[in-house]
Protein backbone atom coordinates (compact mmCIF):
# COMPACT_ATOMS: atom_id res chain seq x y z
CA UNK A 1 0.00 0.00 0.00
CA UNK A 2 1.38 3.75 -1.16
CA UNK A 3 0.72 5.98 1.22
CA UNK A 4 2.47 9.48 0.53
CA UNK A 5 3.35 12.62 3.08
CA UNK A 6 4.12 15.50 1.35
CA UNK A 7 5.40 18.37 3.17
CA UNK A 8 3.60 21.61 2.65
CA UNK A 9 5.78 24.97 2.60
CA UNK A 10 4.01 28.14 3.60
CA UNK A 11 5.20 31.18 4.65
CA UNK A 12 2.86 31.36 7.76
CA UNK A 13 -0.24 32.85 5.63
CA UNK A 14 -0.35 31.35 2.54
CA UNK A 15 0.57 28.14 0.84
CA UNK A 16 3.30 27.95 -1.36
CA UNK A 17 2.79 26.87 -5.15
CA UNK A 18 5.37 24.31 -4.71
CA UNK A 19 3.04 22.65 -2.69
CA UNK A 20 0.92 22.12 -5.13
CA UNK A 21 3.58 20.61 -7.60
CA UNK A 22 4.86 17.99 -5.05
CA UNK A 23 1.46 16.73 -4.87
CA UNK A 24 1.32 16.33 -8.57
CA UNK A 25 4.63 14.48 -8.63
CA UNK A 26 3.30 12.12 -5.77
CA UNK A 27 0.02 11.69 -7.50
CA UNK A 28 2.50 9.73 -9.83
CA UNK A 29 2.94 6.74 -7.39
CA UNK A 30 -1.03 6.29 -7.64
CA UNK A 31 -1.05 6.60 -3.89
CA UNK A 32 -4.11 5.31 -1.76
CA UNK A 33 -3.59 8.11 0.09
CA UNK A 34 -1.53 11.35 0.00
CA UNK A 35 -1.49 13.46 2.80
CA UNK A 36 0.05 16.56 3.70
CA UNK A 37 1.40 17.34 6.45
CA UNK A 38 1.17 21.49 7.45
CA UNK A 39 3.26 22.50 10.28
CA UNK A 40 2.50 26.00 11.66
CA UNK A 41 1.34 28.79 13.93
CA UNK A 42 -1.29 29.39 13.62
CA UNK A 43 -1.83 26.95 10.68
CA UNK A 44 -5.43 26.79 10.04
CA UNK A 45 -5.94 29.02 7.19
CA UNK A 46 -3.01 27.49 5.46
CA UNK A 47 -4.55 23.89 6.08
CA UNK A 48 -7.63 25.04 4.47
CA UNK A 49 -5.56 25.45 1.38
CA UNK A 50 -4.03 22.54 1.78
CA UNK A 51 -7.15 20.95 1.56
CA UNK A 52 -8.14 22.31 -1.44
CA UNK A 53 -5.49 20.63 -3.37
CA UNK A 54 -6.66 18.02 -6.24
CA UNK A 55 -5.95 14.37 -4.87
CA UNK A 56 -5.64 15.14 -1.52
CA UNK A 57 -7.29 12.75 0.90
CA UNK A 58 -5.92 14.52 4.12
CA UNK A 59 -4.52 17.26 5.58
CA UNK A 60 -2.57 16.55 8.73
CA UNK A 61 -2.27 20.22 10.77
CA UNK A 62 0.59 20.53 14.29
CA UNK A 63 -0.10 23.69 15.38
CA UNK A 64 1.86 24.67 17.93
CA UNK A 65 4.23 27.54 18.84
CA UNK A 66 7.61 26.59 17.99
CA UNK A 67 6.35 26.18 14.39
CA UNK A 68 6.00 29.25 13.96
CA UNK A 69 9.20 30.00 11.93
CA UNK A 70 10.05 27.41 9.94
CA UNK A 71 13.38 25.74 11.33
CA UNK A 72 14.41 22.61 9.61
CA UNK A 73 16.10 21.64 13.06
CA UNK A 74 12.85 21.59 14.74
CA UNK A 75 10.59 20.90 11.73
CA UNK A 76 12.30 17.67 11.24
CA UNK A 77 11.96 15.65 14.42
CA UNK A 78 8.16 16.63 14.01
CA UNK A 79 7.55 15.05 10.48
CA UNK A 80 9.71 12.11 11.36
CA UNK A 81 7.07 10.89 13.46
CA UNK A 82 4.40 12.05 11.49
CA UNK A 83 6.20 9.73 8.63
CA UNK A 84 5.32 6.44 10.99
CA UNK A 85 3.49 4.36 8.61
CA UNK A 86 4.26 6.44 5.33
CA UNK A 87 6.04 4.74 2.32
CA UNK A 88 7.26 8.00 0.94
CA UNK A 89 7.97 11.44 2.19
CA UNK A 90 8.61 13.83 -0.31
CA UNK A 91 9.32 17.36 -0.12
CA UNK A 92 9.59 20.31 -2.86
CA UNK A 93 13.67 20.92 -4.38
CA UNK A 94 13.27 24.40 -3.00
CA UNK A 95 15.28 26.25 0.16
CA UNK A 96 13.25 24.92 2.63
CA UNK A 97 12.77 21.48 0.92
CA UNK A 98 16.72 21.15 0.24
CA UNK A 99 17.22 22.15 4.55
CA UNK A 100 14.51 20.00 5.83
CA UNK A 101 14.20 16.77 3.85
CA UNK A 102 17.91 16.02 4.45
CA UNK A 103 17.47 16.33 8.41
CA UNK A 104 14.19 13.84 7.83
CA UNK A 105 16.20 11.22 5.65
CA UNK A 106 19.00 11.29 8.39
CA UNK A 107 16.71 11.00 11.09
CA UNK A 108 14.79 7.89 9.32
CA UNK A 109 18.35 6.65 8.69
CA UNK A 110 17.57 6.07 5.01
CA UNK A 111 19.82 7.70 2.02
CA UNK A 112 17.54 11.16 0.20
CA UNK A 113 16.90 11.21 -3.28
CA UNK A 114 17.22 14.87 -4.47
CA UNK A 115 15.58 16.35 -7.29
CA UNK A 116 13.19 14.56 -8.86
CA UNK A 117 12.07 14.60 -12.34
CA UNK A 118 9.55 11.92 -13.23
CA UNK A 119 8.49 8.82 -11.56
CA UNK A 120 8.84 5.43 -13.16
CA UNK A 121 7.43 3.49 -10.33
CA UNK A 122 7.11 3.07 -6.61
CA UNK A 123 10.28 2.96 -6.06
CA UNK A 124 12.10 3.98 -9.29
CA UNK A 125 12.86 7.61 -10.34
CA UNK A 126 14.85 9.82 -12.64
CA UNK A 127 17.15 12.70 -11.52
CA UNK A 128 19.74 14.55 -13.23
CA UNK A 129 23.41 14.55 -13.03
CA UNK A 130 26.35 16.32 -14.48
CA UNK A 131 24.65 19.77 -14.01
CA UNK A 132 21.54 18.70 -15.80
CA UNK A 133 23.53 16.96 -19.02
CA UNK A 134 22.26 13.44 -18.15
CA UNK A 135 19.21 11.79 -16.79
CA UNK A 136 19.74 9.37 -14.16
CA UNK A 137 17.44 6.03 -12.66
CA UNK A 138 17.43 5.87 -9.09
CA UNK A 139 16.06 2.82 -7.02
CA UNK A 140 14.79 3.24 -3.55
CA UNK A 141 14.77 -0.01 -1.09
CA UNK A 142 10.79 -0.98 -1.06
CA UNK A 143 11.16 -2.03 2.26
CA UNK A 144 11.74 1.59 4.01
CA UNK A 145 10.74 4.95 3.72
CA UNK A 146 11.85 6.90 0.73
CA UNK A 147 12.58 10.55 1.28
CA UNK A 148 12.60 12.71 -1.82
CA UNK A 149 12.83 16.76 -2.83
CA UNK A 150 10.93 17.31 -6.06
CA UNK A 151 12.24 19.09 -8.88
CA UNK A 152 10.15 22.16 -9.17
CA UNK A 153 10.56 22.88 -12.45
CA UNK A 154 9.38 19.24 -13.73
CA UNK A 155 5.87 19.50 -12.53
CA UNK A 156 3.07 21.95 -12.60
CA UNK A 157 0.98 22.28 -9.65
CA UNK A 158 -2.21 20.21 -9.04
CA UNK A 159 -5.50 22.48 -9.24
CA UNK A 160 -8.18 22.82 -6.62
CA UNK A 161 -9.91 19.82 -5.88
CA UNK A 162 -12.88 18.80 -3.33
CA UNK A 163 -11.84 19.89 -0.02
CA UNK A 164 -10.18 16.98 2.28
CA UNK A 165 -10.72 16.61 6.03
CA UNK A 166 -7.96 18.55 8.36
CA UNK A 167 -6.93 16.58 10.94
CA UNK A 168 -5.29 18.03 13.92
CA UNK A 169 -2.13 16.14 15.65
CA UNK A 170 -0.51 16.75 18.78
CA UNK A 171 3.00 15.64 18.88
CA UNK A 172 5.03 14.43 22.29
CA UNK A 173 8.37 14.91 20.05
CA UNK A 174 11.44 16.33 21.60
CA UNK A 175 12.61 19.26 20.30
CA UNK A 176 16.41 20.95 20.28
CA UNK A 177 17.14 23.69 22.46
CA UNK A 178 20.26 24.88 20.26
CA UNK A 179 18.24 26.08 17.40
CA UNK A 180 16.15 29.20 17.73
CA UNK A 181 14.56 32.06 15.40
CA UNK A 182 15.89 35.21 15.33
CA UNK A 183 14.66 37.55 12.51
CA UNK A 184 13.71 36.99 9.27
CA UNK A 185 15.64 39.17 6.42
CA UNK A 186 14.53 39.29 2.29
CA UNK A 187 15.44 41.41 -0.76
CA UNK A 188 12.38 40.36 -2.03
CA UNK A 189 9.77 42.89 -1.05
CA UNK A 190 6.54 43.24 -3.55
CA UNK A 191 8.42 40.81 -6.59
CA UNK A 192 7.02 37.74 -6.89
CA UNK A 193 8.72 34.99 -5.58
CA UNK A 194 11.94 33.69 -7.88
CA UNK A 195 10.98 30.19 -7.11
CA UNK A 196 7.41 30.20 -9.01
CA UNK A 197 7.57 33.22 -11.11
CA UNK A 198 6.48 33.55 -14.33
CA UNK A 199 8.98 36.31 -15.41
CA UNK A 200 12.11 36.54 -14.62
CA UNK A 201 14.99 38.60 -14.72
CA UNK A 202 18.48 38.28 -13.91
CA UNK A 203 21.57 39.63 -13.77
CA UNK A 204 25.68 39.22 -13.56
CA UNK A 205 28.92 40.50 -12.67
CA UNK A 206 28.63 42.68 -15.83
CA UNK A 207 26.23 44.87 -13.39
CA UNK A 208 29.63 45.84 -12.02
CA UNK A 209 28.00 46.85 -8.58
CA UNK A 210 25.21 47.21 -6.06
CA UNK A 211 24.47 49.87 -7.26
CA UNK A 212 24.83 48.98 -10.78
CA UNK A 213 22.35 45.98 -9.77
CA UNK A 214 19.57 48.05 -9.56
CA UNK A 215 18.55 48.61 -13.21
CA UNK A 216 17.65 44.70 -12.63
CA UNK A 217 15.40 45.97 -10.33
CA UNK A 218 14.29 48.29 -12.50
CA UNK A 219 13.82 46.44 -15.53
CA UNK A 220 12.06 43.32 -13.36
CA UNK A 221 9.42 46.05 -12.26
CA UNK A 222 8.37 47.19 -15.54
CA UNK A 223 7.88 43.70 -16.11
CA UNK A 224 6.33 42.54 -13.29
CA UNK A 225 9.12 40.05 -13.02
CA UNK A 226 11.39 38.36 -10.03
CA UNK A 227 14.75 39.14 -9.55
CA UNK A 228 17.46 36.52 -10.23
CA UNK A 229 21.13 36.85 -10.27
CA UNK A 230 24.03 34.29 -11.54
CA UNK A 231 27.00 32.91 -8.69
CA UNK A 232 28.83 35.78 -9.97
CA UNK A 233 27.14 38.41 -9.20
CA UNK A 234 26.32 36.70 -5.49
CA UNK A 235 29.60 36.01 -4.95
CA UNK A 236 30.66 39.63 -6.23
CA UNK A 237 28.25 40.77 -3.37
CA UNK A 238 25.82 42.97 -5.42
CA UNK A 239 22.65 41.06 -4.07
CA UNK A 240 21.82 38.10 -1.54
CA UNK A 241 22.30 34.20 -1.94
CA UNK A 242 18.59 33.77 -2.46
CA UNK A 243 18.12 35.27 -5.48
CA UNK A 244 20.85 32.92 -7.38
CA UNK A 245 19.97 31.00 -10.17
CA UNK A 246 21.61 27.95 -11.07
CA UNK A 247 23.09 24.61 -10.34
CA UNK A 248 23.88 25.60 -6.39
CA UNK A 249 21.11 28.17 -6.58
CA UNK A 250 17.47 27.83 -7.51
CA UNK A 251 16.10 25.93 -10.25
CA UNK A 252 13.19 27.66 -12.39
CA UNK A 253 11.27 27.49 -15.34
CA UNK A 254 9.88 30.29 -16.03
CA UNK A 255 7.67 31.89 -19.44
CA UNK A 256 10.11 34.30 -19.83
CA UNK A 257 13.93 34.39 -18.56
CA UNK A 258 15.89 37.47 -19.12
CA UNK A 259 19.91 36.91 -18.60
CA UNK A 260 21.53 40.49 -18.18
CA UNK A 261 25.00 40.20 -18.18
CA UNK A 262 25.53 36.90 -17.85
CA UNK A 263 27.82 35.16 -19.74
CA UNK A 264 26.34 31.34 -19.02
CA UNK A 265 28.47 28.63 -17.56
CA UNK A 266 27.01 25.22 -17.56
CA UNK A 267 25.91 25.82 -13.94
CA UNK A 268 23.78 28.86 -14.50
CA UNK A 269 22.43 26.73 -17.76
CA UNK A 270 21.32 23.84 -15.49
CA UNK A 271 18.71 26.46 -13.28
CA UNK A 272 17.34 28.18 -16.03
CA UNK A 273 16.91 25.57 -18.93
CA UNK A 274 13.69 24.51 -18.54
CA UNK A 275 12.50 28.16 -19.16
CA UNK A 276 10.04 28.66 -22.32
CA UNK A 277 11.61 31.82 -23.21
CA UNK A 278 14.92 33.02 -22.74
CA UNK A 279 16.21 36.24 -23.72
CA UNK A 280 20.34 37.64 -23.47
CA UNK A 281 21.62 40.54 -23.10
CA UNK A 282 25.36 40.87 -23.40
CA UNK A 283 28.03 42.77 -24.82
CA UNK A 284 29.99 39.84 -26.00
CA UNK A 285 28.86 38.08 -29.36
CA UNK A 286 30.36 34.93 -27.62
CA UNK A 287 29.27 34.65 -24.77
CA UNK A 288 27.75 30.99 -24.13
CA UNK A 289 24.23 32.01 -22.97
CA UNK A 290 23.64 32.74 -26.81
CA UNK A 291 23.83 29.18 -27.59
CA UNK A 292 20.35 28.37 -25.31
CA UNK A 293 19.06 31.92 -25.80
CA UNK A 294 15.84 31.96 -27.88
CA UNK A 295 16.41 35.92 -28.63
CA UNK A 296 19.95 37.39 -28.22
CA UNK A 297 20.69 41.51 -28.26
CA UNK A 298 24.21 42.10 -28.49
CA UNK A 299 24.65 45.32 -26.26
CA UNK A 300 25.93 47.50 -23.69
CA UNK A 301 23.62 46.72 -21.26
CA UNK A 302 23.82 50.14 -19.89
CA UNK A 303 22.52 51.66 -23.00
CA UNK A 304 20.38 48.33 -23.64
CA UNK A 305 18.44 48.48 -20.33
CA UNK A 306 17.36 51.77 -19.54
CA UNK A 307 15.67 51.75 -23.14
CA UNK A 308 14.29 48.76 -22.93
CA UNK A 309 12.66 50.17 -19.80
CA UNK A 310 11.52 53.19 -20.98
CA UNK A 311 9.85 51.50 -23.86
CA UNK A 312 7.78 49.34 -21.83
CA UNK A 313 6.73 52.03 -19.62
CA UNK A 314 5.85 53.86 -22.57
CA UNK A 315 3.68 50.83 -23.20
CA UNK A 316 1.93 50.45 -20.24
CA UNK A 317 4.77 48.27 -18.60
CA UNK A 318 3.91 44.68 -19.55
Amino acid sequence: MTRVLVVAEHDGRRLDPATAKCVRCALDLAPEALVVAVLAHPGDAIAVQAAALAGVTEVLLVDAAPNAAPLAAVLAPQLTSLAAGFTHVLAPSSTFGKDVAPRVAALLGVGQISDVLAVLGAHRFQRHIYAGNAVVTVDADPARCTVATVRLASYAGVGPGPAAPVVRRTLDVALPTHTRFVALRSDKGARPDLQTASRVVAGGRALGSAQGFELIGALADALGAAVGASRAAVDSGFVANDLQVGQTGKIIAPELYVAVGISGAIQHVTGIKDARTIVAINKDSEAPIFEVADVGLVADLFKAVPELIDALRARGGR
